[in-house]
C-alpha cells in the first residue's frame, strides 16, 4: 500500500511543480505584454504559444477587457491557484490517508 501512497504523493508533487511552472509563463507573458517586444524572438513566441490557447478561452466566456486592460491573465492565475490549493493538497492528503 505504501507503493500507491508514494505514488499519489508524487503526483501531487509533480502536479504542483508544473502548476507554479506555467503560472510564471503566464507572469512572463504578462510582462511581455507591456513592453514592444519583437513577436519574431523565441522567448515571446514561447510565451505566445503556451499560454494564448487557455488565455483565448478565458477572453471567449469572461470579456473582462477594461480600459484596454487584458483580465484573463489574473484569472487564469487564479484558477492556478485554486488547483494548487485544492487538488494539490487533495491529492496528497489522500496519499496520507492510504499510508
Amino acid at each position: 500500500m505504501f507503493v500507491v501512497n508514494n505514488f499519489m504523493m508524487a503526483i501531487a508533487q509533480i502536479l504542483d511543480f508544473l502548476l507554479t511552472i506555467y503560472m510564471w509563463i503566464i507572469i512572463g507573458r504578462a510582462v511581455i505584454s507591456w513592453v514592444n517586444a519583437d513577436p519574431y524572438n523565441p522567448i515571446v513566441r514561447f510565451l505566445f504559444e503556451a499560454t494564448e490557447p487557455v488565455l483565448s478561452r478565458i477572453r471567449r466566456f469572461l470579456p473582462l477587457h477594461f480600459g484596454g486592460i487584458d483580465f484573463s491573465p489574473m484569472i487564469l492565475i487564479l484558477g492556478i491557484m485554486f488547483l494548487q490549493s485544492f487538488l494539490v493538497r487533495t491529492l496528497k492528503q489522500i496519499a496520507v490517508g492510504m499510508g
